[in-house]
């Protein structure tokens, strides 16, 4: 792979993978214009952000001279997919094999020698599958904890409270014992469907939840005991679409079955309240704790983009606003009291308490994965190859970003810093006010 710097359309300076003490000097001395297009140039030195040292104005010689963080792009041999995991002070991305990349120089930590397929990062290990194989590597260094034959092929990946949890082709699911990889259980006979990793068997809280027999069953993490099941049905009276759910803090799972909505207690299984709507649900619903007023609730967008907003206490339909049509499987976000939702081309945001359209924004292209929103900014991407950032509340443009590729799926935001993936196989860490501005202020 290419990892030395790179330039993007309209940028005067390299991106990537890192500064050189005799680029952040020049930079000091003549710092060059903004990329045209963009708000502002790029933001002051943020002193400790993701580990660097403290850019600062020059001081005597006698004085050691350190140098600040920059936007970098880091290009793969192979294509990229999915979204990128942040953990510490490394971006974990799979590009066939798991790459981890430092986020302060983009310089590549390490990478795995398997192909993975599925990954996730916890406790301090990469859990990952290259399909027939499960394997578990230490996150700081890449090397070999443990790998197994699975006997089947993994296509959804969890981990939660040091277990595994895996969903294999035809209608198997096991759970592993995170740190050693030992066997805790398996069952067959889960729904064979709807295959992909967003339709597997989920995790939380101790609590696995799988379709299996047209039930949704609860089972213990640990001993694959079951807890409850509820008749759900089977594809065809789920609407042709998988069941999702939502478990929440407030001690319920939330589900969408094809075109119901239900609120179950996690430790009974007793169903609190159960939703009717006139079209089926494709995204699992979005739990907000609070009151209605408030703007708690659950909010979830149908396959036609209508939104609804329901009291979480009573399942009350407090309101529902169209958009247009949405083949998203990611769940609405609700942030800042607003609700944003990516339908089609569009990005809409609606106040979460009355249901009230705020703004609208059309890219051009479809809103790839789920918004990410922070500090005031609402940062996407879309197959039209672009990364953009509007302001939350009004939805302004503030910047936006050309890639090589079609976005591959959320971006990801974390201390200032907007990671992206893209089809023209790089790895994307801006500035996440300012892009990849570069004039800069001390």
């Amino acid at each position: 792979p290419d990892t030395g710097p790179v330039r993007l359309a309209g940028v005067e300076v390299p991106i990537g993978p890192g500064p050189r003490v005799a680029d952040a000097r020049a930079a000091a001395v003549k710092a060059p214009p903004p990329e045209a297009g963009l708000v502002a140039s790029w933001s002051r030195p943020r002193p400790g952000v993701l580990g660097a040292d403290p850019a600062v104005p020059p001081v005597p010689a006698q004085e050691p001279e350190t140098i600040g963080w920059r936007p970098w792009r880091f290009r793969m041999s192979n294509d990229v997919w999915g979204t990128p995991s942040v953990d510490g002070d490394l971006v974990y991305v799979t590009s066939f094999e798991v790459h981890a990349l430092d986020v302060a120089t983009g310089r590549r930590r390490f990478k795995t020698r398997d192909v993975a397929w599925s990954m996730t990062i916890a406790d301090g290990r990469i859990h990952a599958s290259d399909g027939p194989t499960l394997f578990a590597l230490d996150a700081r260094e890449g090397t070999d904890l443990w790998r197994l034959s699975t006997d089947a092929w993994v296509y959804s990946l969890k981990a939660d409270r040091g277990t595994v949890v895996t969903g294999t082709r035809g209608g198997g699911a096991q759970a592993w014992e995170a740190a050693g990889g030992q066997k805790l259980w398996e069952i067959s006979g889960c729904q064979t469907d709807f295959e992909s990793p967003e339709a597997g068997p989920v995790v939380h809280d101790g609590t696995v939840y799988v379709w299996q027999d047209a039930r949704l069953r609860a089972l213990e993490a640990r001993t694959g005991e079951e807890r409850w099941s509820y008749p759900v049905g089977d594809a065809a009276s789920c609407g042709g679409v998988p069941v999702r759910l939502t478990p929440a803090d407030d001690g319920h799972v939330y589900l969408c079955a094809g075109s119901r909505v239900l609120a179950i207690e996690a430790a009974t299984g007793r169903v609190r309240w159960h939703f009717e709507a006139p079209a089926v649900f494709l995204a699992p619903p979005a739990f907000v704790p609070g009151a209605a007023v408030t703007g708690g609730g659950v909010y979830l967008a149908d396959y036609l983009g209508t939104v609804y907003a329901l009291d979480a206490a009573d399942g009350r339909d407090r309101w529902r606003i169209a958009t247009e049509s949405r083949a998203s499987v990611e769940p609405v976000l609700v942030a800042g009291g607003h609700v944003h939702v990516g339908s089609g081309k569009g990005l809409y945001t609606l106040d979460a308490v009355t249901g009230t359209p705020k703004w609208r924004f059309q890219a051009g292209g479809d809103v790839v994965g789920a918004p990410s929103v922070a500090e005031g900014r609402i940062h996407f991407g879309s197959t039209d190859a672009l990364i953009y950032t509007l302001k939350a509340d009004d939805g302004r443009l503030r910047w936006k970003l050309a890639t090589g590729g079609e976005i591959t799926g959320s971006l990801v935001v974390k201390d200032g810093v907007v990671y992206a993936c893209s089809k023209d196989r790089c790895v994307y860490a801006l500035d996440a006010e300012k892009g990849t501005g570069t004039a800069r202020t001390v």
